[in-house]
């Protein structure tokens, strides 16, 4: 679908800042787009098929949830750094424009959210305020955990998706924005361990600590 797509990354001061043509995500934030098939149909799949399906957009929902809460968080003890504030703000801002198509996802799929959600909202914050206040790095430590496993999750999604059927138009476009997605969190550890995440104190423990919350959090939601 996105054959004529490219991704060019781009030197420049910010890490974040890239040169992208085309984005699958477009077709949920362009209005234009609104009534296309792929945007407002869901497909006629069997009931392993849907459990596939409404599992994975309800855990990417809860995780995009968990994703603003954290940047809010890590915002609040350093929006004010010159250094880090403008970078913290700019994944925030690829973070809401995640949730904001997830939120579309959900709605279109007809899958119920996760029950957990204020649960999120609240660990999320929580999360980013404490590792904010260990520091720049600890703040950063916090994202290259988080993206490693988000990063892991969405490759798994993708091999599951295989066997969602083609043939409706929705299908190729959500096999594209989570190629996306994933490629900006992917970006965002990146971006983490260039600024220093890996002198964050005790980083390899603060990193277990975080990935393993993010993967007991990820196998909660497909339940709740």
């Amino acid at each position: 679908m996105l054959a004529g797509c490219r991704l060019q990354a781009v030197n420049a001061l910010r890490p974040l800042t890239r040169t992208i043509t085309c984005r699958a995500s477009n077709s949920y934030t362009d209005p234009s787009k609104n009534q296309e098939p792929g945007v407002s149909t869901s497909p006629d799949i069997s009931p392993e098929q849907r459990e596939i399906l409404d599992r994975a957009l309800r855990v990417d929902q809860a995780g995009e949830i968990a994703a603003n809460w954290i940047y809010r968080g890590q915002f609040a003890v350093l929006g004010r750094d010159p250094r880090v504030g403008p970078l913290i703000q700019e994944m925030w801002d690829q973070e809401k424009l995640h949730l904001k198509v997830m939120d579309k996802l959900q709605l279109q799929h007809e899958v119920r959210p996760t029950l957990l959600s204020d649960v999120a909202k609240a660990a999320g914050y929580a999360l980013g305020v404490a590792t904010a206040l260990m520091g720049k790095e600890a703040a950063m430590a916090c994202t290259e955990a988080v993206e490693t496993v988000i990063g892991e999750h969405y490759d798994h999604q993708l091999k599951d998706f295989e066997l969602l059927p083609s043939s409706h138009p929705s299908i190729p476009l959500l096999r594209d924005v989570i190629k996306e997605f994933r490629d900006d969190e992917l970006e965002h550890l990146d971006t983490a361990v260039e600024h220093h995440s890996q002198r964050a104190p005790a980083h390899a423990l603060l990193s277990a600590v975080v990935g393993g919350g993010c993967k007991v959090a990820i196998e909660l939601c497909k339940k709740f």
